[in-house]
């Protein structure tokens, strides 16, 4: 049976886990269920920490809150980043297997139209002869 393959399916393999990891997580990230959950979160948070009568655990302004927001976008930048250059990687290699696609196609077609220049005139040459001899029979 014949591998069937794409490059994209061989790229996907060499993936590591950390790779793969921070794909996933910049997936999730650049998602409206994620910005769904999150505003969820900062809406439950804030309001339990408004309107809470027993135990304000982050009060206004918030500074807690504050703190884990940035943090979390302290990790999440260069795992995003991360991805995207990865995704960058793929690009270049997607382009230079269409470059190379395209390659083989032109000089697949040149030998092509080389082949059927070279029918054509063996056509021709015959179609002259053929001629030349109507033309001496046609004499006689």
């Amino acid at each position: 049976m014949k591998n069937n393959k794409t490059w994209h399916d061989k790229h996907k393999e060499t993936l590591g886990f950390g790779s793969r990891l921070a794909d996933s997580v910049a997936k999730g990230m650049g998602s409206w269920k994620f910005i769904i959950i999150q505003s969820i979160f900062v809406i439950v948070w804030m309001g339990l920490n408004l309107i809470g009568y027993v135990y304000h655990w982050d009060v206004y302004p918030f500074i807690l809150l504050n703190l884990v927001f940035s943090t979390q976008a302290a990790y999440a930048a260069p795992i995003i980043m991360m991805s995207q250059n990865r995704q960058s990687e793929r690009d270049r290699i997607q382009a230079q297997s269409d470059y190379q696609t395209n390659i083989d196609a032109k000089l697949e077609i040149e030998a092509l139209a080389i082949k059927l220049d070279t029918i054509e005139t063996e056509k021709l040459d015959k179609i002259i002869k053929m001629l030349e001899e109507m033309k001496i029979n046609s004499a006689k």
